[in-house]
């Protein structure tokens, strides 16, 4: 049955507008009644959620399975951020994605929670601190699949993992917005962006289903845009593909290394090309390994 519109909007009406600086492209829906999510298959799509002042919208209903939701266009651009990087930090949220207004942000996130679109958990981040971190619900993650809000071959992720994962992964939200902003003034678009789950679940199924002779080998991990090394073939943890200014496509492997990193293993991912990152209190370490190699590869402070 589909549920009425009834129930009390936790957000306040005088909220301010909301502000993030990427274009956005998609256009705005009509007015008249709630929106078919089924049939947005042939909607404009764009890769990651971002607005322009002019582009503020009120709520409007999007039905999907059966149900109703009372949206913002923020709203609907927040769930595709935290989808696609599987957990974000609220504080990276409302910092990177709403400009620092986390007044916004925290109204947008509340009003989720209550539709039951997205969930929360907070953890230790170390000793003295906590590390408060948001998710897509199964049922936020169809919403936004079925809205048209990412490219189609955008993979969305719902539900937390393991918790050195969940950490892993929302530092990787800064790492994503660090590169996205030199691509963007560079004059590119970033279009779609793979994490290491998919990477390795794409090409474990293609070796399985070949033959693993060395000359086979190369050819899967060319195809997938890798290297061998050592006989392996390293992973990033995200891959970022855009458009260049030019129009021409683009990619960039990078790698979130911590101070756990074998010598071995990081030699690896750097031989391979990966740009290499580091978190300020790892990296002066992961330095001193690559040097003591006499590999030339930077470690960049995120």
């Amino acid at each position: 049955m589909t549920r009425e519109i009834s129930s009390p909007d936790p957000r306040e009406s005088n909220e301010r507008e909301f502000r993030i600086t990427q274009p956005f492209s998609a256009k705005p829906q009509p007015e008249d009644g709630p929106r078919n999510l089924e049939s947005a298959a042939g909607a404009e799509r764009f890769s990651l959620p971002r607005l322009r002042p002019e582009d503020v919208y009120p709520s409007r209903p999007y039905s999907c399975a059966n149900r109703v939701y009372l949206l913002r266009e923020s709203e609907l651009r927040t769930l595709a951020e935290i989808g696609t990087f599987r957990a974000v930090a609220a504080a990276d949220l409302g910092r990177l994605a709403y400009g620092g207004d986390s007044k916004r942000m925290e109204r947008d996130v509340r009003h989720l929670q209550y539709e039951g679109l997205v969930s929360e958990k907070v953890v230790q981040a170390d000793r003295k601190s906590t590390l408060r971190l948001l998710a897509l619900t199964r049922d936020g993650a169809r919403l936004v699949k079925q809205c048209a809000v990412i490219s189609e071959d955008q993979t969305l992720y719902h539900g937390f993992v393991k918790l050195h994962e969940a950490r892993h992964d929302a530092s990787l939200y800064r790492l994503y917005h660090a590169q996205a902003r030199r691509i963007e003034s560079s004059g590119g678009r970033v279009t779609r962006v793979v994490l290491d789950y998919e990477l390795k679940r794409n090409l474990n199924r293609e070796l399985a289903a070949r033959e693993s002779w060395p000359e086979e080998r190369e050819q899967i991990a060319r195809r997938h845009g890798l290297a061998i090394v050592d006989e392996k073939i390293p992973v990033p943890d995200m891959r970022i593909e855009y458009d260049t200014a030019e129009m021409e496509r683009g990619q960039m492997d990078v790698e979130l290394a911590t101070r756990n990193y074998r010598p071995r293993a990081l030699s690896q991912k750097a031989r391979a090309g990966f740009s290499l990152y580091a978190l300020p209190e790892d990296a002066p370490r992961l330095r001193r390994v690559l040097d003591q190699q006499r590999i030339a590869s930077p470690v960049v402070s995120l």
